[in-house]
C-alpha cells in the first residue's frame, strides 16, 4: 500500500506481528515484522520494535507506512497482453522474444520495466519497493502465460503456490511444445535430477550430482506429423529450462531449440518447405504457457486461464499437419 498511518484495537492476548498481518491482508506478515524492527510501530503510544511483542486485550496498535522507495529499474512503455488484472496481480500473455527480469546483457526493455510502467501506483510495494512480484519466469524465447504480483500478500500467497508445484492442487502449470520425431508412448512421465552441466556452465542437465534437484515431466502426446509432434507437458516441479531438457533426454528435443537440440538440424530435410520457413521465423524453442491456473491470493477462489499459441507457433502447427 502507499504511505500512510494504520491503527487497530487488539481484541486478544496474541503476537504484535500476527495480529497486524491478520488486521491488514495487503500488507505481509514479513514486511511488518521489518516495521516493527525499523521503528514504525507503536503500542499504546510506546515504540515496540520487537515483533514478538505480546498484545494484551484492548490495546491500541499504530503503524506508520513509509512511501515505498522507487522503483529500481525504471519503467518502460512496452506494449502488455494483459489477460486478467487486479489490484492485486496481472496475468500476462508473454510474447516470445521478451525477457522477464533485467540482468547481465538485458538491463532494460524487460517484462518488468513494462509491468512498472503499466501498473504505476497500482504497486503497493513488495518489500518497501514500487516494484512487481515476480514468482516465476519463463524462458526469453518462451511465450505464454505468467502472474505477477503487485503487493506483499499476493507475493507471498503466490510464491508459496509456486514452491509447492501444484502438489497441494492448487497450481496448474501447462505447456505446448513441437519436438522432434514421435514419441514411442502417447503419454509418460519424465523424472530424474536436474543441475548445471558439468560442461556447459550455461546450461542445465539431466543429472545426479549434488546440485541436482528433482524435476518430473508429465508428457502426452496431442498430435503427430511426418517429422515431429506436438506435446502438451504438466509440471509437477519448475526446474531451469526443464521441458527442454527433459524432451531432449527422451530424444525428442523442442523444434527452434539450437541449445538442447543441435544435432537434429539434419531433421528439417523431413519437413515441407512451409514448415521450414515457419521454424525460421521462431525465435527460438517452440514452447507455449498455454495453461495457467492458481488460488487467487485474497479471494480463495481458483482461477484458471488459457492462451492460445502465438502467430508464428499457429503457423508452424498449420504447416506441419499440411505435411
Amino acid at each position: 500500500m502507499n504511505s500512510g498511518s494504520l491503527e487497530a484495537t487488539a481484541t486478544e492476548a496474541t503476537r504484535l506481528d500476527k495480529f497486524l498481518g491478520a488486521q491488514f491482508a495487503e500488507i505481509s506478515r514479513a514486511r511488518f515484522q521489518k516495521l516493527i524492527a525499523e521503528g514504525f510501530v507503536t503500542v499504546e503510544g510506546s515504540l515496540v520494535e520487537d515483533m514478538g511483542f505480546k498484545l494484551k486485550p484492548g490495546q491500541l496498535v499504530r503503524v506508520t507506512v513509509p512511501e515505498a522507495a522507487p522503483a529500481e529499474p525504471q519503467g518502460e512503455a512496452i506494449a502488455l497482453d494483459i489477460v486478467f488484472e487486479d489490484k492485486h496481480l496481472v496475468v500476462i500473455n508473454k510474447l516470445a522474444g521478451l525477457v522477464v527480469h533485467p540482468g547481465a546483457g538485458n538491463e532494460t526493455g524487460t517484462l518488468v520495466n513494462a509491468l512498472i510502467a503499466h501498473c504505476g501506483d497500482s504497486l503497493s510495494g513488495i518489500g518497501g519497493v514500487k516494484r512487481p512480484g515476480i514468482v516465476h519466469r519463463l524462458d526469453k524465447d518462451t511465450s505464454g502465460l505468467l502472474v505477477v504480483a503487485k503487493n506483499d500478500k499476493a507475493h507471498a500467497s503466490l510464491s508459496e503456490q509456486f514452491a509447492a508445484h501444484g502438489r497441494d492442487g492448487r497450481l496448474e502449470r501447462e505447456y505446448l511444445a513441437f519436438v522432434w520425431g514421435k514419441p514411442e508412448r502417447r503419454a509418460g512421465v519424465i523424472k530424474t535430477g536436474i543441475g548445471r552441466s558439468s560442461a556447459n556452465r550455461q546450461k542445465m542437465a539431466v543429472s545426479n550430482s549434488g546440485d541436482a534437484r528433482e524435476a518430473i515431466t508429465h508428457y502426452t502426446v496431442e498430435e503427430t506429423f511426418p517429422a515431429a509432434s506436438l506435446i502438451r507437458c504438466r509440471l509437477e516441479t519448475g526446474r531451469t529450462h526443464q521441458i527442454r531438457v527433459h524432451m531432449a533426454h527422451i530424444g525428442h528435443p523442442l523444434l527452434g531449440d539450437d541449445v538442447y537440440g543441435g544435432g537434429f538440424k539434419s531433421s528439417k530435410s523431413k519437413l515441407s518447405a512451409a514448415a521450414v520457413e515457419s521454424l525460421s521465423y521462431l525465435r527460438g524453442q517452440a514452447l507455449h504457457a498455454t495453461v495457467l491456473g492458481f488460488d487467487h491470493p485474497v479471494t480463495g477462489k481458483h482461477v484458471r486461464f488459457e492462451a492460445p499459441l502465438p502467430k508464428a507457433l499457429s503457423k508452424l502447427h498449420q504447416d506441419l499437419k499440411a505435411g
